[in-house]
């Protein structure tokens, strides 16, 4: 693959100018062990070479060939977006994101990765950016190669890249706003997160959308990504979604957590046009809320 700046500063490195452009130092190492290039003006150039204003820099990446430890799948994907760096697609709930010793044959990455074969794509390693649990509902982004999963990696960090969700939890919450700011490690037993004061930072915000006799849809923003925070942190108030057997919710109205990845924005950052998708609650929390 091929990707062009105009420099703007003068004085930089090549090497320099692209870990701003987010290259990392491993990715410069796979560039020279893989017949990648760095051109300037149209003429390769070292990594050292320092770079004029207005000049053209083009870095040539090599392709990732697939994995054969990573079977394709040919079962229903919905691709809800997709560029030559990125891929946003519908995860439903019941589907694991990545293989693993449960099943290594069926998951989203599988058929990501069919999709990527049926396109005839040169690169064939789907980069997971944010990831699901396995009863979930919702968005999910992916990078189709190294660079785009590293400027994700940093908009993550940075807070720019933007997730939001609907749950159902247990009972009313008294108000329309809150934020939960606790900190979660995992349990001494079992895969349960905890409220600890030895655990890591975790905050999570959410809004009251609407409120019915045993249960509240809320709209809930995350401010740190730790292992089930959405479903930890509204068990440590009294109020765990409904379905969720881990976390004690009621599981009379359903049989999952009703969770749902409903929001998914970022900044593109070749073109810097920022980016929104949204995706309408699945069938079974929309039944609740009717």
């Amino acid at each position: 693959m091929e990707f062009k700046w105009q420099v703007k500063t003068a004085g930089l490195s090549a090497k320099r100018f692209l870990a701003r452009q987010g290259v990392s130092h491993r990715m410069f190492t796979q560039i020279n062990h893989s017949n990648g290039k760095i051109l300037v003006n149209g003429k390769v150039v070292a990594p050292a070479t320092k770079l004029a204003v207005n000049a053209e820099l083009t870095l040539i990446m090599p392709a990732e060939p697939a994995d054969p430890n990573v079977p394709v799948s040919h079962e229903p994907l919905t691709v809800i977006f997709e560029d030559e760096n990125f891929l946003v697609v519908a995860k439903p709930a019941g589907l694991t994101v990545v293989p693993g010793p449960s099943n290594r044959t069926d998951t989203l990455v599988n058929r990501v990765k069919g999709h990527l074969v049926d396109s005839q794509e040169t690169n064939l390693v789907p980069h997971v950016i944010t990831r699901l649990d396995w009863d979930t509902s919702g968005l999910v982004l992916l990078a189709k190669h190294r660079l785009a999963n590293s400027w994700m990696n940093q908009a993550l960090a940075d807070h720019t890249l933007v997730k939001r969700y609907l749950a159902l939890v247990g009972g009313q919450l008294p108000d329309d706003h809150g934020i939960i700011d606790a900190p979660l490690r995992r349990a001494d037993e079992g895969f349960n997160q905890i409220v600890a004061e030895d655990g890591k930072p975790a905050k999570t915000e959410y809004w009251v959308r609407q409120r019915f006799s045993g249960y509240t849809l809320v709209e809930v923003l995350l401010h740190t990504g730790r292992t089930h925070q959405i479903r930890a942190h509204f068990q440590s108030i009294g109020h765990p979604l409904l379905g969720d057997a881990l976390y004690g919710g009621d599981q009379q109205e359903m049989t999952r957590q009703a969770l749902h990845a409903f929001q998914l924005g970022y900044d593109d950052p070749m073109t810097h046009v920022h980016q929104q998708f949204a995706l309408p609650l699945p069938e079974d929390m929309q039944r609740l809320i009717k």
